[in-house]
């Protein structure tokens, strides 16, 4: 596989994701563009794999999802996946109060 076509597939993957992250959300490309301060028709764009988000606005875009950048590419790049797994994991936990976390804890000794 060259560069190119590893590129293409990443980007079309991007806007799959950008697009299921942003409906999860209940948000529209109104709104999101509102929020990072873009038109609509960028969000579109990306999402219909026609333009790539900068560093910049991913970072952004993550944030607004309340996920990491890592979960948001991370796993879309199988030679990375396994880091992007493990850090939204501990974003996840990091979110929790005590409480949970020793809920999580006894689920996961249940399940190793």
């Amino acid at each position: 596989m060259n560069k190119n076509q590893k590129d293409g597939n990443f980007e079309e993957n991007l806007g799959s994701r950008v697009k299921k992250l942003r409906q999860e959300m209940n948000l529209t490309q109104a709104e999101v563009a509102d929020a990072l301060h873009v038109t609509p028709g960028y969000i579109s764009n990306v999402e219909n794999n026609r333009t790539a988000m900068s560093l910049r606005i991913l970072i952004y875009y993550a944030k607004l999802m309340n996920t990491t950048l890592d979960s948001l590419v991370g796993s879309l790049e199988p030679a990375y996946k396994e880091n992007a797994l493990d850090n939204e994991v501990m974003h996840l936990v990091a979110q929790m109060n005590d409480l949970e976390k020793q809920k999580l804890i006894n689920t996961l000794r249940i399940w190793i």
